[in-house]
This record gives C-alpha cells, sequence and structure tokens, in this order.
C-alpha cells in the first residue's frame, strides 16, 4: 500500500522545507523526515524511497552530529528500521555508524557486504567487532590491510572465520606479530596452520600450540614437510591412489602423527588437490576409499553432510565442500530447497558417532 495523501503533503512539505528551512531548523526537518521514513518505510515505492534517502543524505552534511547519533543509537536496536535507512547511517562518521553497525539485527552478512568494501579503518574494526559475522565477511576482512581491523578480527571469538580466511590470517601473521597470539588461542583454527605458525611464534607459544592442538614437533615435522610438497606438487588430475602411491603414504603419515582433521581436508580442496582430500577424508571416516567416493558423489548433499558433520566440518564450510568437491569432479552443484532441509537436519540432530555411522551404514548398502 502506497502512501495516503495525507502522507504524500507531509512528505512534500518536508522536501521543500529541506530545501528551503524558512526558520525551521534543519536537525528538526532531518528527525521529521527520519521518522516518517520509520513509520512508513514498508508503504513507500522504491520512488518515494529513494527521494526520502537524497533528502536525507544532503541535510545530514547541516545536521549535528549529536542529532545523528541520537538517532543511530534509536534506530540500532529498532528490528522494524528500515534497511536503506541504517545503511546510509552506516555510511556516516564512525561516531554515528557504530552502534548500527554493532547492534543492529536488520544487518545480515548481505547488507554489510553492500558496504565493507568501501569503508574506513574505523568502520571495518567496527564490523570486525560484530557478534556472529559469518565467513562472506571475515573472508573480505581478513583480506584488510589494516592491522588493527585483523586483530579485532581475530580477537571477536564469535566471528565465523573460515578455512580460506585462517590461511590467509596465519600468512599475515608472519609480519604481524600482534596476531601470534590471539590465533594461537582460537580453538577454530585447523591444526595444520596452527602447526605452521611454530615457525616464528615465540616459544611460549609453540608450547601453547604443542600442548592444545595436540602436536608433537618430533613425530609430526617430516609429515607436515611432506604435505606442503604434496599439496604443491600433485596435479588436480592426479591418477588412482594405492596403497604404495606416495600420497597415501603422505595420508598415514599424518594420521599416525594425529595431524590428518578437518583443517588438512579443507586445504587441499581450496587448492584443488581432490584425490588427496578423497583419500584423506575416507581415512577420516575409516572407510575404503572406493565406498566412500560412492557415498560422497554419488548419494547427494545429505552424504556429503553426514561426512562433515563426523570429521567436524561446521556447518557454515558444508556449502565450500560441496561447491568445490563438486567442481572438482566437473559435477552439478545443485541443493534443493527440500536436500538443504536435510543438511540442516544432519548438522542439528547428529552427533559426530551418529553421522559416522548413518554414513558408513549407507556407503555399505549402496
Amino acid at each position: 500500500m502506497a502512501l495516503t495523501a495525507q502522507d504524500m503533503g507531509s512528505m512534500g512539505r518536508l522536501a521543500q522545507l529541506a530545501a528551503n528551512p524558512q526558520g525551521v531548523g534543519r536537525d528538526e526537518i532531518y528527525v521529521a523526515i527520519a521518522s516518517l521514513f520509520r513509520a512508513q518505510g514498508a508503504r513507500l515505492s522504491e520512488r518515494e524511497r529513494q527521494l526520502m534517502r537524497e533528502i536525507l543524505l544532503k541535510l545530514s552534511h547541516d545536521v549535528e552530529m549529536a542529532v545523528r547519533i541520537a538517532l543511530a543509537e534509536r534506530l540500532a536496536d529498532d528490528e522494524e528500521a528500515p534497511i536503506d535507512l541504517l545503511l546510509m547511517l552506516c555510511d556516516d562518521r564512525i561516531e554515528v555508524a557504530r552502534p548500527v553497525i554493532m547492534r543492529s539485527r536488520k544487518l545480515g552478512d548481505a547488507e554489510i557486504l553492500k558496504f565493507i568494501n568501501d569503508a574506513s579503518v574505523d568502520h571495518l574494526a567496527s564490523v570486525a567487532a560484530r557478534a556472529n559475522i559469518g565467513e562472506p565477511v571475515t573472508d573480505v576482512l581478513a583480506h584488510s590491510p589494516f592491522e588493527t581491523v585483523l586483530v579485532t578480527l581475530v580477537r571477536n571469538a564469535t566471528a565465523r572465520i573460515g578455512a580460506q580466511a585462517f590461511e590467509t590470517l596465519v600468512e599475515k601473521s608472519r609480519q604481524i606479530e600482534s596476531l601470534h597470539n590471539p590465533l594461537a588461542h582460537r580453538r577454530d583454527l585447523p591444526p595444520v596452520l596452527a602447526t605452521r605458525m611454530c615457525d616464528w611464534v615465540s616459544d611460549a607459544l609453540k608450547t601453547h600450540i604443542t600442548t592444545n592442538f595436540h602436536v608433537d614437533p618430533t613425530k609430526t615435522q617430516s609429515a607436515i614437510n611432506e604435505a606442503r610438497y604434496v599439496v604443491r606438487a600433485v596435479p588436480p588430475a592426479a591418477a588412482p591412489i594405492d596403497s604404495a602411491d606416495p600420497t597415501s603414504r603422505l595420508v598415514d603419515k599424518l594420521h599416525s602423527a594425529g595431524q590428518l582433521k578437518a583443517g588438512f581436508l579443507l586445504r587441499v580442496l581450496h587448492q584443488g588437490q581432490i584425490d588427496l582430500f578423497d583419500l584423506a577424508f575416507a581415512r577420516l571416516v575409516n572407510m575404503e576409499l572406493n565406498g566412500f567416493r560412492r557415498a560422497f558423489y554419488q548419494q547427494g548433499p545429505r552424504a556429503v553432510a553426514l561426512a562433515c558433520r563426523a570429521v567436524g566440518i561446521d556447518r557454515a564450510v558444508f556449502a565450500t565442500v560441496f561447491n568445490l568437491s563438486r567442481q572438482a569432479r566437473t559435477m552439478p552443484a545443485t541443493i534443493s530447497m527440500d536436500q538443504r532441509t536435510e543438511v540442516e537436519n544432519v548438522f542439528r540432530a547428529f552427533s559426530k558417532t551418529d553421522a559416522l555411522a548413518i554414513l558408513q551404514s549407507q556407503a555399505a548398502a549402496g
């Protein structure tokens, strides 16, 4: 439903006042238009919304910052606030933008991505401190050139950081010492990356990593070196793997050293080493390679979700695993709504043990 004639008349008068205040303070006009936008947001046409955005943007240059901050504070906790209005405030000075960026539940990852690429360092740091930011946002933040943004992101315990973003952050930590401690204390840091950090962190942090990531340097160093070589050297279209293959021996060494974990799977998958990915995944779930491949590639998204759940790959990373594994095998990566529901049920309803048992049972039956 569009605005009533009375509403349109009010907006027209406000637009005229914005252009020619005639004794009415711009602060008052700004608040009045923002209030009308808030109250009528759902009923505005796109043309009407555009007009109000333009008026507010023009006024914001002359309105006292205290007024804009007061509006931002009011709308930050308002779940009915129009997204257009919130994004306009996010694009204001950081004093205005901060409460909206930090608190508004109306801002999802998609909305944040609309302004993050052109944001200032202060805006990016506020985004990095925001609760429960998802992987699309953390992937962008991980590539920031600003140390304060990177450190804030890594210290944000609720931020969901994917394997590729962790890879970027660990590489940056070679030059940025302030990343060492917060990275080493993240429980979701892939163990392979934690081990890599032992090359440049302090002795105290090496001890922390060795203790908390179950790393035995004397047992794992040769396996890790070989892993680095194979990840860089094995071509994407490697020949079928057998027990005498060097890749198979690598997986055996990593498994014996306790370093064959989800982080390793994600790393080799991102680099296109699909045969190494399959072999390592099959070993982790204690399945024969061909049986694992039948289940993983032929039994749909639910089987992939079961495999991910069984080895501790988070729900937020499922889409990455599904898409990249299908692309590497030149298979379609589409998922129907019913299949999405099945995937959600796997991560919500099954423990790791249950998911592993179901996956093994399906593979045996298939």
